[in-house]
């Protein structure tokens, strides 16, 4: 039996240990509300000894930061100048990083540490840009600068991060074979700065790489630099560059592929100017083959009709001159899955009222059955409409009839309505559209104006997303119409055409030759729709 005295006790704790359980509960379960992210990289509180301090004589130096770090990518990121024969030892401990120095440091020098991007925060990893440690063994830092900007040769935009570095002349061969130890990265303007540089004769770079090593890669990076080296005796201001994607000098192919539909890719690492390709071996299957070169003439894809053969020969061209040939082997029980299929030039659910309908399709035609192709007009049956095959392009074939605004189109092209080579053959599908209102496109008129007769420009149009959408070449003050367009914003992007080869070519480091200057037209050349627009634009003398 209980008492009523220890009745109260228990029913007193019963009731506290139910709160604490209540609560304790609550709180395990309870997500924790978060800030915003972290976007901050961490910043330098204090530096021992200081930033540019004369004299050095400490054997390591510390650097104390508002948060805990990483370092990342050290190897790559974090350089000397001058090198060391052993580089500084880095090392984090806690927030402060410990940098020291197992090589003894030269008299008289002034030493700059770039860390590149390697100082990061931990959680976001936010690096540190253009972050440097200067100090001087002697009473006077070496002070000159080098400052410029970089933009883009085709666009003229300034360039977000490009890495801006100077070899001196005597370690010029150096390029594009190990990093630089004096560089900096651009900021949103394209504005770079080299300080604490020493008086020497030096050659100045700037790339856009792909793959962080800072060592130019020619294949996949953009590059800049300046013709003549540099005698730096005083600060230096201007010292502007533009990047471009150099062509390369000799010919590579970069793939080639029998695919597993039985045709064969080739991409190469050149734009080629007359390409060819002859199958060589076997002969005989050469005259029934099929190829097409892309708009750039840097890639290809071939069909082989005949897939009688172990082993073919394929060789590429250009202007007359082998470049390269590429074998390639099959199994004569070896299968290919083909599936034809075509895409069209309908612009969400409306075509073009200035042009016909195009089917382009991933296989050579051989036959059509217009029978089984049906074609509706406001769910009426039409048959006037005509399929041609497109004479410029194998692979395509335009549908015209006199289409009517406000009427719905159906077309079905019914399985088997096309055959390919190979015998491929379709599989049923459907074109639904309507026919685009001539209301919603507009004329651009322009008068271009040269500077220099005889002289070869290259006229472009240009999109808001700096796409090409038409190109001529003029040489003298050319009148011209640009009919039907979309509504939307233009611009005129200008080639001086040198050599008058009808494109831009690009420069080249080994033979210090700048790219061919493109002049962007800055006036924006907005198209209304069902509007006629008429401009002169006089071009730039060089």
């Amino acid at each position: 039996m209980v008492k009523k005295g220890t009745s109260s006790i228990l029913t007193y704790f019963t009731s506290l240990l139910f709160a604490i359980m209540l609560f304790g509960g609550c709180a395990s379960i309870q997500t924790p509300q978060g800030g915003p992210r972290d976007t901050e990289p961490p910043k330098m509180l204090k530096m021992e000894p200081e930033n540019l301090t004369t004299n050095f004589k400490a054997k390591k130096v510390v650097i104390e930061f508002d948060e805990y770090f990483k370092l990342q990518n050290e190897f790559k990121e974090f350089s000397v100048s001058p090198e060391m024969a052993k580089p500084p030892i880095l090392k984090p401990k806690g927030k402060k990083l410990e940098i020291s120095f197992p090589d003894t440091l030269e008299m008289n020098t002034t030493y700059t540490l770039n860390f590149g991007k390697s100082i990061a925060d931990v959680n976001e990893g936010n690096a540190v840009k253009n972050f440097t440690y200067v100090f001087a063994t002697g009473p006077q830092l070496d002070s000159l600068s080098i400052k410029g900007r970089i933009i883009n040769s085709l666009t003229g935009e300034p360039e977000l991060d490009a890495l801006a570095f100077i070899l001196p002349i005597n370690r010029d061969t150096l390029f594009g074979k190990s990093r630089p130890s004096i560089y900096t990265l651009t900021d949103s303007s394209g504005n770079y700065s080299l300080n604490n540089l020493r008086k020497d004769t030096y050659r100045l770079y700037v790339i856009k790489e792909k793959g962080g090593d800072k060592v130019y890669q020619q294949a996949t990076d953009e590059v800049g630099f300046l013709k003549d080296s540099i005698l730096l005796t005083k600060n230096l201001d201007s010292m502007n560059m533009k990047i471009f994607k150099e062509d390369a000098t000799d010919f590579r192919m970069l793939e080639k592929r029998l695919n597993n539909d039985g045709s064969i890719t080739f991409a190469f690492n050149q734009k080629l100017r007359k390409p060819q390709v002859t199958v060589i071996d076997p002969k005989a299957i050469d005259a029934s083959k099929k190829y097409r070169f892309n708009k750039n003439n840097d890639s290809l894809k071939v069909w082989l009709t005949d897939l009688s053969f172990d082993s073919t020969k394929i060789v590429i061209s250009d202007e007359g001159k082998m470049l390269d040939t590429a074998s390639f082997t099959r199994g004569k029980k070896e299968t290919y899955a083909r599936v034809l299929t075509a895409t069209n030039n309908i612009e969400g659910r409306a075509i073009n009222p200035n042009k016909p309908l195009r089917l382009t399709f991933n296989f050579p035609i051989d036959s059509v059955n217009i029978n089984k192709i049906t074609f509706l007009e406001d769910s009426v049956p039409k048959t006037d409409f005509t399929l041609l095959k497109d004479t410029s392009d194998f692979l395509s074939y335009t549908i015209k009839y006199p289409w009517r605004a406000k009427k719905s189109y159906d077309i079905k092209f019914g399985a088997g309505a096309f055959t390919a080579i190979f015998n491929a053959k379709n599989k049923e599908f459907n074109t639904v559209f309507e026919l685009g209102s001539k209301d919603d496109y507009g004329t651009l008129k322009v008068k271009i104006v040269v500077p220099e007769k005889d002289k070869s420009y290259i006229v472009e149009i240009v999109d808001a997303n700096k796409s090409i959408v038409n190109t001529i070449v003029v040489r003298q003050d050319t009148a011209v119409n640009f009919s039907n367009y979309k509504a939307g914003k233009y611009f005129i992007r200008v080639t001086y055409d040198t050599n008058k080869n009808g494109k831009w070519d690009t420069g080249n480091v080994k033979l210090r030759l700048q790219p061919e200057k493109i002049w962007n037209e800055p006036k924006e050349l907005s198209i209304r729709a069902n509007w006629e627009r008429n401009e002169i634009i006089t071009i730039l003398k060089q």
